[in-house]
């Protein structure tokens, strides 16, 4: 079974009306209302993540789902993640498809310049993690339990990050696990080559570094490109993950004891 890879890059044409949208911002003389972030410093980001969306770069902080949400965003919809960064970096916070989505005085007031990762990025995972935490802040340099209870994204804000930042009406989740795995993956893959998205609920050391865990458990959310290929005992699958593509091999047992869920969105 073999699937052709879904690894086209941004339109050109979207691209150019981003980096428009780019300049406008960059000219605009309203003030940020984010006390640790630099305008020059936001702008910079945007352009290399519109000109490259797998500069989306969650770094040292645990927003694994969010960003795999974001990076189509920016792969598919350039200019309205331009939008949305000028909008939060202006006035904190923007128009989802059904929400308005708001940082906190709190997230926007705090001086930390240490964020561990990128500001733009930062900017936009945070407000969206923050979005669906009831009990925990989000805090660029809590402690590790604190941060990490924080960034746990469950399979619902996926599918709501879906429907408010691509504006996808039809938002599936893929059970895979107890023998269903080969078949949401394929349900998966058709709906990327149909122009949709999914993403991926995997558990990150087995599935991506290869490391054998007696138990495992559902840790980390990939954003799903496509080059699914099944060669005897061993699968290939295209992945975005930690600002990058990368290419998993792994053998069909390991594939099915990693993979656990999947979350898909279409128009």
């Amino acid at each position: 079974m073999t699937t052709a890879a879904n690894l086209s890059v941004t339109d050109a044409a979207l691209v150019q009306a981003a980096m428009g949208e780019i300049n406008g911002f960059e000219q605009s003389s309203l003030v940020g209302v984010w006390a640790g972030l630099d305008k020059t410093t936001v702008i910079a980001d945007l352009r290399s993540r519109v000109a490259d969306p797998f500069q989306i770069n969650q770094g040292g902080q645990p927003f694994c789902g969010p960003a795999s949400v974001l990076f189509e965003l920016v792969r598919q919809q350039p200019s309205r993640y331009v939008q949305i960064c000028r909008n939060l970096f202006e006035s904190g916070g923007f128009q989802g498809t059904q929400n308005w989505i708001r940082a906190s005085e709190a997230l926007r007031s705090n001086p930390d310049k240490n964020l561990r990762m990128p500001q733009a990025d930062w900017m936009v995972l945070s407000t969206l993690r923050e979005s669906e935490n009831s009990l925990f802040p989000v805090e660029p340099n809590a402690p590790d339990l604190i941060r990490n209870l924080a960034g746990m994204t469950k399979s619902w804000e996926i599918k709501g990050w879906i429907h408010e930042l691509l504006g996808y009406s039809k938002i599936e989740y893929h059970q895979a696990y107890l023998f269903s795995d080969l078949k949401a993956m394929q349900e998966s893959i058709e709906v990327i080559q149909a122009g949709g998205v999914a993403m991926l609920l995997v558990t990150a050391e087995g599935f991506l570094q290869g490391d054998a865990l007696p138990v495992p458990f559902p840790s980390h959310w990939v954003t799903l490109l496509g080059g699914f290929e099944i060669k005897g005992d061993r699968v290939d699958i295209d992945i975005y993950t930690w600002s990058k593509k990368m290419t998993i091999n792994a053998d069909i047992d390991s594939f099915k004891k990693y993979f656990w869920a999947s979350v898909t969105g279409s128009p």
